[in-house]
């Protein structure tokens, strides 16, 4: 999917390719620099190497009951989206969302393009009818931009994370139906 930003920049929603693993990763490791939302810490992620990135990549090609979307800005890699369906049978009918954008590339509608790409993607498919995941519950504009698209706040987990100064933030857990119950 073909877009123009605020800014005049070109983005491109898509599929990753394998060969985009360094980019990927790349991508991460400088979001982990640039903000707190994340539960990777900045050393976690320079851990990743560009052979597991490129399995992380093939692993949802090769499942078509999972999703990663690229946000793509003029050629560069500048956010992702994932969903991960439950892998037993009972949650079979669920997906997990997660998703993150460079800093850099904020308030440009970028996170607003992959949501609705996601929900389209979840309304379409054959067996999902729960969307969910957990975001800080300190990221007001996440929570606003998933609030924009009907998810609701089913839940909190006071104190789930951990910062590295030792604070504590509660982490709230957002979900929305894609599909009446049948």
């Amino acid at each position: 999917m073909h877009h123009f930003l605020p800014n005049g920049q070109s983005l491109v929603i898509r599929l990753p390719e394998l060969d985009e693993a360094a980019a990927l990763m790349h991508c991460l490791q400088q979001m982990t620099r640039e903000s707190d939302f994340l539960l990777h810490t900045p050393e976690e992620a320079l851990g990743m190497d560009i052979p597991g990135e490129r399995a992380f990549i093939k692993s949802f090609r090769d499942q078509p009951n999972h999703l990663l979307l690229v946000a793509v800005v003029d050629g560069f890699i500048v956010g992702y989206l994932t969903v991960t369906q439950g892998r037993f049978y009972k949650q079979a009918h669920t997906g997990e969302m997660g998703i993150a954008i460079l800093r850099n590339y904020w308030n440009l509608g970028i996170g607003r393009r992959l949501m609705t790409a996601m929900v389209r993607w979840a309304e379409d498919h054959p067996l999902l009818e729960l969307i969910y995941f957990q975001v800080f519950a300190h990221n007001e504009k996440a929570i606003q931009l998933y609030r924009n698209f009907d998810f609701q706040e089913c839940g909190r987990l006071p104190g789930g994370i951990r910062q590295k100064d030792g604070r504590r933030i509660d982490l709230v857990t957002m979900c929305r139906r894609v599909k009446q119950l049948s």
